[in-house]
This record gives C-alpha cells, structure tokens and sequence, in this order.
C-alpha cells in the first residue's frame, strides 16, 4: 500500500525534477521498486536515510541492481534534521515503520515540525497502527494543525493492524532547522 500511494503521489506531482526523502528506509524497499517501474522514476532524485548498517548495504544493492543513480542510500542517524540538509525542500516524504516506535510527544513534535523539510505542495507518506485510534486522530489533527490536509488513511486488516496516512502540505513549510531532534526511538 505504500508503494501505491507513493506511484500515486509520483503522478500527481508537477512536472520536472522531483526531490524525495525516505526518514528511516530500511532497505528501501517501500522506494527503489516503485522509482524502477514508474514513468516519472527517472525524475526523481531520492535520498534514503537510515542508520543500520546491513539494511542500508542492502538498499544500496537494491538500487545499483535497479539503475536507479539519482537515488542516495545515506547511513545516518535519521531522527536529527542535519542530515537532510543537502535534500529539502523535498516534494515527498516518506515517515513510514517510525510513528508506533516513538513515545506521543515525540511523534507530535515530528509531525508538527515535518514540512521544514517539503516544498509546498509536498506530499508525506506514512505509517502506523491503528491498535490506538484516537492516535491516528491526533496524527491527523496534528497534520490539520500543521498546515497539511490529510487526504487519505488506510486501515489494513491484516494481522499487524497497520495503516497508511497520506497528507499534504497546503501551508507555508516552516523554515529548516538545523540541529533539530525529530524523535528518539523507544528501546
């Protein structure tokens, strides 16, 4: 369901170069597959930001096998704004396996604070389950408070109760903010 929404935001999106931020992409695979098979594939210069180190030998693997050159597997810490630098303003953000495995403040503060890294018009694509409802509401205002308008939400009815947010930026970003923490993971 990622993938789709994220093919889907790839042909909503204006035409020309496009900027794209994955914040914690494991082995990008929610990415590499689709940027591979979509016609605007070729436009995007993607930028994937993860920490582990085997998930990131993979990813970059992945890429290489798939021709993709403008896409950049970086092994950082992705939960400092630092890193991002060299890629915002970004047209579509990918938040996705971060929103359940960071404590409510954490996860408001992130939100909030999300479109100093989008172009306006941007496009954040993420994840959660939904065990908690009234998080996925509060996920949603926060986005509302925050200058985006949520246009989709996906429960999946499988057994990891996951679900797949997708919101867009119809403010004004907030300025980037150098050394800013998004978020700590709970242990």
């Amino acid at each position: 369901m990622v993938q789709q929404r994220l093919a889907e935001r790839l042909a909503a999106a204006p035409a020309g170069p496009l900027q794209l931020i994955s914040i914690c992409a494991g082995q990008g695979r929610d990415v590499i597959p689709v940027l591979q098979q979509h016609a605007r594939g070729g436009d995007v210069r993607a930028a994937l930001l993860e920490i582990d180190e085997e998930n990131v030998s993979i990813a970059r693997r992945l890429a290489a096998g798939a021709g993709l050159t403008q896409l950049e597997v970086v092994q950082v810490d992705a939960s400092f704004s630092d890193p991002y630098t060299p890629f915002v303003p970004s047209e579509i953000v990918l938040a996705c396996g971060i929103f359940g495995n960071i404590s409510n403040a954490d996860l408001e503060g992130t939100v909030r604070n999300l479109s100093m890294l989008c172009r306006p018009g941007a496009a954040v694509i993420w994840t959660r389950h939904w065990k908690q409802p009234e998080v996925i509401a509060s996920i949603q205002q926060w986005f509302s408070e925050s200058g985006f308008s949520n246009l989709s939400w996906d429960a999946l009815k499988n057994e990891r109760k996951m679900g797949i947010g997708v919101a867009q930026l119809i403010a004004p970003p907030l300025p980037f903010k150098a050394g800013y923490r998004f978020f700590t993971f709970l242990r």
